[in-house]
């Protein structure tokens, strides 16, 4: 019987071990079965994902009154192309009247007429306060209402705080600050009536992060900032969203070289315009997603600034040792 039971022992154990082989085949198996499913699934996912969010980007203007103060400029010009081909009713404003209607034929070339809406013109200067109100009353005239205004509009000045007039002081403000103050305050009781609207302010980095010898240009945005952070908790209870998107520069030819950006100083890198710069398409569909996703505050900037915003507040002394080193150094403040 002992030498029964161990024949039948040992009979049994090579079959248990070719049922375990067994398993670990239909295991491997499923395994390579699985991966690439998984992999396909994962990658469907993000494709469907990514074309839904295209298409809302594409509609979340559809049918809206959009307000660009300065499409002239390279950011209007792509933010008008992309506003017009998603249905939106725009009212393209600017300081020359002829350049304006180019645009308005360039936008209408380019799109599907049975589509899109044609733009239309306010002449709007912000270094011209006077005609201000003319030009408010013009705009809430286009359609009755607006559901969104971008202002974009900026007046740039590079120069030791002490060498700048007072005239020119009072310019950068009304450009940065008076004028799209001014509109805001026009357009402002037509959408609390209607208890809806989007005010989007294209703000620049200065707005939270003040350089050497641009004094007034970044005070004037630091002023802006603030009225649109007090004026984002005023007007929520109305159903308008305020937004703000800091960025360091807008370029076309924004290309980082990073072998150029690793010579330079710390001081340098913060502010050459090259390195930091952000494309017009760039900023245009961060501003679509802003609108989208109602973002109270963005900033388009590379890591570098974002850390200096963060030096600025919990190690102020730091920072301002840094500034001060910067402008010492006669070579970096030849490049800035």
């Amino acid at each position: 019987m002992v030498v029964k039971r161990e024949m039948e022992s040992n009979e049994t154990e090579p079959e248990s071990l070719w049922h375990i082989l067994q398993e670990m085949d239909s295991t491997w198996t499923t395994t390579v079965l699985l991966v690439p499913c998984v992999v396909v699934l994962t990658a469907g996912f993000f494709y469907l994902y990514g074309l839904i969010v295209s298409l809302l980007n594409k509609t979340s203007v559809r049918n809206k009154v959009v307000v660009v103060t300065d499409a002239l400029s390279g950011l209007g010009k792509e933010c008008s192309g992309v506003f017009h081909k998603g249905g939106a009713r725009l009212i393209l404003c600017g300081k020359n009247w002829e350049k304006l209607e180019e645009l308005a034929d360039d936008l209408a070339n380019a799109s599907d007429p049975t589509v899109t809406f044609p733009p239309k013109l306010v002449l709007l200067d912000f270094g011209d306060m006077e005609s201000m109100p003319e030009a408010i009353e013009e705009i809430l005239d286009c359609y009755g209402c607006l559901d969104v205004l971008m202002l974009n509009s900026s007046m740039k000045v590079k120069a030791p705080a002490q060498s700048l007039s007072l005239e020119m002081d009072k310019l950068l403000m009304d450009n940065n600050y008076f004028g799209p103050v001014t509109v805001t305050k026009g357009v402002l009781p037509s959408m609390i009536s209607r208890r809806t609207g989007h005010l989007l302010l294209v703000n620049s980095i200065q707005g939270k992060l003040a350089v050497p010898f641009r004094s007034t240009y970044a005070a004037s945005k630091h002023a802006v900032q603030a009225f649109f952070d007090c004026l984002r908790a005023e007007v929520e209870e109305y159903g308008i969203f305020v937004s703000t998107i800091n960025h360091t520069f807008i370029s076309s030819t924004a290309a980082v070289n990073t072998e150029a950006a690793s010579s330079k100083s710390f001081w340098s890198l913060l502010y050459t315009k090259k390195p930091l710069g952000v494309s017009p398409d760039e900023a245009a569909a961060e501003i679509v997603r802003t609108l989208n996703n109602k973002k109270k505050e963005v900033v388009i900037a590379p890591s570098l600034p974002k850390v200096a915003v963060y030096a600025r507040s919990f190690f102020p002394n730091f920072f301002f040792a840094v500034m001060a080193a910067g402008v010492k150094n006669s070579g970096a403040f030849e490049k800035m």
